[in-house]
């Protein structure tokens, strides 16, 4: 046997399998990183030829008055014509997606290099510029899929969120998105559990609710918005020998706090709220790590007596919230006439 032999012999003995998974989760790592940085060029490169094809329907049609002249006769043309040479992804309703998007954003650069095509599709639907820029922005921060932007558009987050603001506040939320600085930002006043899939009926029990929150418990910690962790449900507590449970108990990592909820079907009632302020001071003093901040409590009930709230709730923690729940999403034309109201104060 050559010395090379004895090489090759020892080193392959050296050479084990854990050994191996390491290079390869190296280089797989590598591969993968390569991957992610040609689809984001890949991306710049689509979304930035559409802006262009999108400048040459309306130039061409500015020039020649077309808007007026041919209407979708050109885009139906125009299509048939890229579709024979270049194949799919030139339909009319894509090319009229590329001249819309030309018109809303005529500097490309005001669009965020982060959106797919795709997410860009969904975001030119929307006619309001300060609505626009809000999905914009929660898109890039939050890294939402285009699953998840198309449910929270058709949930109306943003006219949700916009209606509790004054004029400088939505303007605020349009630019920055959701920014969580304190317990209120938070908590939304109204919790909609339509994706819980509660058959309509005019009756249902706290545990029917509970039940199906924990069955859907990754939608509805979206609904709550991001941060949140869940510990557990029919959270024990025991106090002067008498047994309680909280509904639900999620960690809130942003806040750093725990936050409780309590189910109830019917209007919320002072012992109730005085209830939940019990399991508030019990988690600050026996539950809360050091750094922990307080906790929140929140109230989920079916309708809210805002008197009732306010003077049960007069001189107690500011964390204390009463919200209601919907079975079905608010409408959004009413939502609209809310924001509307707002904004010409």
């Amino acid at each position: 046997m050559s010395k090379l032999d004895d090489v090759i012999k020892i080193n392959t003995e050296i050479i084990n399998d854990k050994d191996i998974n390491r290079l390869a989760d190296e280089v797989g790592a590598v591969i993968l990183a390569a991957r992610k940085e040609s689809a984001n060029i890949l991306n710049g490169v689509i979304v930035k030829s559409y802006w262009a094809v999108g400048e040459y329907i309306v130039k061409f049609e500015q020039k020649g008055n077309a808007k007026a002249k041919y209407g979708t006769t050109l885009l139906t043309k125009l299509s048939k014509i890229l579709t024979v040479k270049f194949g799919k992804g030139f339909s009319r309703p894509n090319l009229n997606c590329m001249r819309k998007f030309y018109l809303l954003y005529p500097n490309l650069s005001d669009m965020s290099d982060k959106l797919t095509w795709s997410h860009i599709c969904e975001i030119i639907k929307i006619d309001d510029q300060l609505e626009r820029k809000f999905y914009e922005n929660q898109c890039v921060k939050e890294n939402w899929n285009v699953r998840s932007l198309r449910r929270q558009m058709d949930s109306g987050l943003y006219l949700r969120l916009a209606a509790s603001k004054d004029k400088q506040g939505i303007i605020d939320l349009a630019n920055k998105g959701i920014v969580i600085q304190t317990p209120e930002d938070v908590v939304k006043d109204t919790y909609t559990l339509e994706f819980l899939g509660l058959p309509e009926k005019e009756r249902y029990s706290e545990k029917d609710l509970e039940n199906k929150i924990i069955d859907n418990l990754q939608t509805f910690l979206l609904e709550l918005g991001k941060g949140f962790t869940f510990e557990k449900r029919q959270y024990p507590l025991t106090i002067n020998n008498i047994h309680y449970h909280v509904d639900l108990v999620f960690y809130y990592r942003i806040l750093k706090c725990f936050v409780l909820i309590d189910l109830n079907k019917n209007s919320v009632k002072h012992e109730d709220i005085g209830q939940m302020n019990m399991y508030m001071g019990y988690f600050a003093k026996e539950i809360n790590e050091e750094n922990d901040n307080p906790p929140i409590g929140i109230i989920l009930s079916h309708n809210k007596d805002e008197l009732l709230v306010e003077y049960a709730t007069y001189g107690m923690d500011t964390n204390l919230f009463v919200s209601k729940y919907e079975l079905y999403l608010p409408n959004k034309e009413e939502l609209k006439r809310l924001v509307d109201g707002i904004l010409n104060k």
